[in-house]
């Protein structure tokens, strides 16, 4: 009898705190976006053609770490032939291997890199 007096609280407690353990927030996986102004937001002085190409680098730099490919942003198909008209390339390779160091320094090491 006293077995049962003892289970009835016991199976709440129990129940109770399933519920605590399971709200726990859950914290974002590393290395992925952090919004606006966040480590992969480009820099503010870059033009348009610079934002793409370092939204690109960005993107690259994911596919190589998700790949366990050794990084290197020459062995990326789009910084060597980037599909955009030649009088922007320049920029646009720039774009791309600033955005490429910053998402690399960022999944490798937690940090944001330079900028």
């Amino acid at each position: 009898m006293k077995l049962n007096r003892l289970a009835l609280p016991v199976l709440a407690f129990a129940l109770g705190t399933s519920g605590l353990v399971m709200a726990q927030p859950q914290e974002q996986p590393r290395g992925y976006d952090q919004g606006p102004g966040g480590w992969d937001a480009p820099p503010q002085e870059f033009r348009d053609i610079q934002r793409q190409g370092f939204h690109d680098g960005i993107e690259g730099a994911r596919k190589d770490f998700d790949n366990h490919r050794r990084p290197d942003v020459n062995n990326r198909d789009e910084y060597r032939h980037p599909h955009v008209s030649p009088s922007a390339r320049q920029d646009y390779r720039d774009g791309f291997r600033r955005g490429y160091q910053v998402a690399m320094d960022h999944l490798l090491h937690g940090g944001p890199g330079p900028r």
